[in-house]
């Protein structure tokens, strides 16, 4: 009888044992298969962009703006080149669907225009950041490269106090070369943010001048929607030396294809 009394004590032991190890997580404390990193706490991944593919960029631009952009289309009289004129000539490009382009050039009988359209797709390879953000982050890097100039304050209550009436009368100060050149622009032309145009964008005017050349002037157009980053370069070198490009014709020229562009991507 002292022997089936152990056995029975041992076997006791054994099922206490067994179940303190089984049951450990209907007490509430950690099992074996518990996580504390688990989906309760994990963070969604970052939703994708609007766009998943770019468009075929030769073709993407009306031939209408074309005529505007570049001049010297309807002076060709040979059918042939001007279809080659309207067709363009793709970018160098490893992945169609991540970044594309398309350049023209063109000459006419005052200058050579070059218009230069790129569009990139922007993917995040992190799941905390979607693509819309990462985009972002890279416009905004573009943007501050341009290295636009600050807002200027102006105020249209009251005139400028005048210097003639505080120092007396003087002769007319000597202009300087920027305000005496006839590329000086307006502060309305001078590079700035542009409003209602994509998510968000920019514009940058550079007037370039090489020895006794003329001067080309070159109008970039930058914006992003959603994913998608588009870039326009628009320039002009007059066939004449000292002739300079209007400001204002080229900035509006360029913003109407943004415009279109824009129009097309949110079609």
């Amino acid at each position: 009888m002292q022997r089936k009394a152990y056995v029975s004590g041992v076997a006791a032991l054994l099922a206490a044992v067994l179940a303190g190890c089984t049951g450990s997580s209907d007490s509430g404390g950690p099992s074996d298969n518990s996580n504390p990193g688990s989906a309760g706490t994990a963070t969604q991944a970052a939703q994708p962009g609007r766009y998943a593919t770019l468009p075929e960029p030769c073709g993407v631009v009306d031939p209408r703006t074309l005529d505007e952009l570049l001049p010297g289309i309807g002076e060709m009289t040979d059918e042939s080149k001007r279809e080659k004129a309207y067709a363009g000539e793709a970018t160098l490009t490893y992945d169609t669907d991540r970044k594309v382009g398309c350049r023209w050039k063109v000459e006419s009988a005052e200058a050579t225009d070059h218009l230069l359209i790129d569009f990139e797709r922007v993917v995040s390879y992190d799941n905390a950041v979607s693509d819309d953000a990462q985009a972002g982050q890279l416009f905004a890097t573009k943007r501050s490269e341009a290295d636009l100039p600050g807002p200027v304050v102006t105020s249209t209550d009251s005139a400028p106090p005048s210097t003639e009436a505080s120092t007396g009368p003087s002769s007319p100060p000597s202009a300087s070369p920027s305000s005496a050149s006839p590329s000086a622009a307006p502060s309305a032309l001078q590079p700035r943010v542009l409003e209602e145009l994509g998510d968000e964008a920019f514009l940058d005017d550079a007037l370039d001048s090489a020895g006794s050349t003329a001067q080309q002037r070159t109008v970039t157009v930058a914006f992003r929607t959603s994913n998608v980053i588009v870039t326009i370069e628009y320039a002009e070198q007059p066939m004449t030396v000292g002739a300079v490009p209007d400001s204002k014709e080229m900035q509006d020229r360029a913003r109407k294809l943004a415009s279109e562009l824009a129009d097309s991507l949110s079609g």
